[in-house]
């Protein structure tokens, strides 16, 4: 395993301010033609550049799955193999994220708590593309291992 998500991060870890990303996500016509066909999304608009002219976008686009997958991506890597994404709230897609551009996810953890025998930890997501809010802002609530339980 490589990346960040290698290391498990424990609960007793994770603090408010936490940074997570950026992590860079360039759309090549070949990432959104696999991406469309490994979620099963058939809509033209994600693989076929001229459909999506046609239907009013720039460019062939991301579609939703492809982009909460990489807040996931971002997420894992921060929590580990451990953690479980346990919520995703707020995510709207501001903007196309188009073939040709480069998608950047970041995020900051704004609450840390308690339930139980469970740390959890709420985090502020958001896609930035050519600067701007491309995706979001959004909340991830996320579960991680307590310290010494995952012995």
């Amino acid at each position: 395993m490589s990346g960040a998500s290698a290391t498990q991060r424990h609960w007793e870890d994770a603090a408010v301010g936490d940074v997570l990303g950026p992590l860079e996500f360039p759309l090549s016509v070949y990432r959104l033609v696999v991406a469309a066909a490994s979620n099963r999304d058939f809509n033209s608009i994600h693989h076929n550049s001229e459909f999506a002219k046609a239907s009013g976008a720039p460019e062939m686009y991301a579609n939703t799955s492809f982009l909460q997958g990489m807040w996931e991506r971002v997420l894992r890597d921060y929590m580990g193999l451990g953690g479980t994404l346990r919520k995703l709230s707020g995510f709207r897609m501001n903007s196309f994220n188009c073939a040709g551009e480069t998608v950047v996810v970041k995020g900051e953890v704004v609450r840390t708590w308690r339930d139980g025998d469970n740390g959890l930890a709420e985090v502020r997501m958001w896609s930035e593309n050519a600067g701007r809010v491309s995706v979001g802002p959004g909340l991830a609530t996320i579960t991680l291992p307590l310290r010494g339980s995952d012995a």
